[in-house]
């Protein structure tokens, strides 16, 4: 999609601090960081939310939680990091392209938000 930003990414013509790159997603640095470590893992593909996959996106997902746990292995969160997925304006997901933050470095208060 030529609106999406994240498309752009992939796409390289938005240029992005890429961590991870590989045939299904891209990881980079996020430009407002919540973390001392906070990264974005997206698919390749345009995906615009998690509420948009279905069955067939299992492996995909599965993929882009892989990938988050191998950056944060890498960044050395030894005690911990931070998993989230914001789906819908509700919930704070601001660009329309499915995207994982990896929070890192900190410690996190419970609940959220």
């Amino acid at each position: 999609m030529s609106d999406c930003v994240f498309c752009r990414i992939v796409s390289g013509e938005i240029p992005a601090r890429i961590v991870h790159s590989d045939d299904e997603a891209i990881a980079f640095a996020d430009l407002s960081p919540k973390a001392p470590t906070h990264l974005l893992v997206i698919p390749r593909r345009h995906l615009p939310s998690l509420a948009a996959s279905g069955p067939e996106d299992a492996p995909l997902l599965g993929h882009l939680v892989a990938v988050a746990n191998q950056l944060a292995t890498g960044a050395g969160l030894r005690d911990g990091y931070r998993l989230v997925v914001n789906t819908g304006p509700a919930a704070g997901q601001s660009v329309e392209h499915l995207h994982v933050h990896l929070l890192g470095g900190r410690s996190f208060d419970w609940p959220p938000g």
